[in-house]
């Protein structure tokens, strides 16, 4: 699973005309689900997001988490993190996993993050958004579950 997080100051998404999420400060997380993905993958990115030391604190230093600020998250399910451009021109979505497991994990995220107190918006899954977002840094960060995951036949931590 990866996630394009971005701090904000403020964002939205829109969708049809209608906006259906915005937040005050915060990250935006730019979400994307593989076909390995389990709920194990959701329930570690929405820790490590929620916890993610990347506000400021009152010596200037990155040292906050959006849990230590009251930040908020904007979380939009993005497939196109998974789009492989290596060869030819179009890229190639073969590791992006299908709409219905990908949907199950994307909500299994959100759900996540609220549970850790992180008030969430979110997108609209598989529909054509306008996300508008006033960076804040900028700051900009990929995180990915895939190297933290535990190897097969080992205790989870």
């Amino acid at each position: 699973m990866r996630a394009l997080i971005q701090r904000v100051n403020k964002a939205q998404v829109v969708v049809d005309g209608e906006m259906i999420g915005s937040i005050g400060a915060g990250m935006v997380i730019l979400l994307g689900v593989a076909e390995d993905d389990t709920e194990w993958d959701a329930r570690w990115l929405a820790q490590k997001s929620a916890n993610l030391r990347i506000f400021h604190d009152g010596a200037g230093k990155m040292n906050l988490s959006l849990l230590d600020t009251g930040g908020e998250a904007l979380i939009v399910s993005q497939f196109t993190l998974y789009g492989d451009c290596r060869r030819g021109r179009r890229p190639s979505f073969d590791k992006a996993a299908p709409p219905v497991q990908a949907e199950a994990l994307y909500e299994l995220f959100v759900q996540e993050m609220d549970k850790q107190g992180v008030r969430t918006a979110t997108g609209q899954f598989q529909a054509m958004m306008n996300v508008a977002l006033e960076n804040n840094g900028p700051v900009t960060l990929l995180v990915e579950s895939d190297g933290a995951r535990p190897a097969k036949g080992k205790a989870k931590s």
